[in-house]
């Protein structure tokens, strides 16, 4: 599958997520606030706020897709990480105020009513969805080999959690422990922001030109496994969008000819694209020459 077709096909999930989402958000939030669960009002507010990184996925992707041009020579993926860092600000602006919010009324909501089991079914409903939605957008990430879109089915995943931890919240409230269910407020912003910190954490890495080191060991491995390579002298790799670019220094036997060595390099090529799933490797020979070996002398005294 091409690189711009994958893209396509990346914007399925995003549809889903954000469709899920308005749905849960609305449904989440006119409960919460009806049974007075500061939990459910959380977790819907997480939701609206996953609309906007999902809207974030979305747009990454399509101008992601736009071909490579005269400002843009390597084409336009790395979008999809800078919209998804920008998402990652609003994802923690909006943990830190649920966060504030639940922790103004942690002691004054420790003598209203607990909220109704009607709020406990909504977050376990909502949990449930959440996780089938995590599983489609993870396999089809898994299939088109899309890292923005696996990173929104992590958020999809911690969402699902959210719901489950606020039910719990909400029943515990229900069993006598009033407080647990602006605790479980809490728990919901703090994830919200531990979220957000992953997201930027993992784009800044991408932008800076960061790279996973085990990852880059794999593909030493391949590239020294390759027939005719005698040494592999450098390599280095970065990620552009979904994805990455490979620049690999090899040595090969002086007495190849030109088109013996070039086939060298496509076979580089070819191992990485159907190994690794790269299809953006830049290789350059070198001839190779045996290590100069220093024989030490005698003195010469018996």
């Amino acid at each position: 599958m091409e690189t711009y077709d994958r893209l396509r096909e990346g914007e399925k999930g995003a549809w889903v997520s954000i469709a899920a989402y308005i749905l849960l958000s609305a449904i989440k939030i006119a409960i919460g606030l009806w049974t007075a669960s500061k939990a459910l009002t959380a977790d819907g507010v997480n939701n609206t706020t996953d609309i906007i990184v999902s809207v974030a996925v979305l747009v990454g992707l399509r101008i992601a897709r736009k071909p490579p041009d005269t400002d843009h020579p390597y084409g336009h993926m790395r979008a999809e990480t800078i919209a998804s860092m920008v998402a990652s600000f609003i994802m923690f602006a909006a943990g830190l105020q649920v966060i504030i919010q639940a922790g103004q009324t942690f002691w004054a909501e420790e003598s209203a009513p607990a909220p109704g089991m009607l709020a406990a079914w909504t977050a376990l409903g909502g949990g449930a969805v959440m996780w089938a939605v995590y599983r489609y957008n993870r396999k089809l990430a898994e299939r088109i080999g899309n890292q923005s879109l696996m990173a929104a089915a992590l958020d999809n995943r911690s969402d699902a959690l959210v719901g489950f931890g606020a039910a719990a919240g909400i029943i515990g409230a229900r069993l006598g422990f009033p407080w647990l269910d602006p605790l479980a407020a809490v728990l919901v912003g703090v994830v919200i922001c531990k979220t957000a910190w992953d997201i930027f954490a993992e784009s800044s890495h991408a932008l800076t030109d960061g790279f996973d080191e085990k990852r880059l060991k794999e593909f030493r491995r391949t590239v020294k496994e390759t027939p005719g390579v005698k040494r592999l002298k450098d390599i280095k790799a970065r990620v552009h969008g979904s994805n990455v670019l490979l620049d690999v220094v090899v040595e090969v036997s002086a007495e190849l000819s030109v088109e013996q060595s070039h086939n060298i390099s496509d076979e580089i090529e070819s191992r990485m694209r159907a190994m690794h799933r790269i299809g953006n490797v830049h290789v350059h020979i070198e001839p190779y020459s045996e290590p100069h070996r220093v024989i030490p002398q005698r003195d010469g005294r018996s």
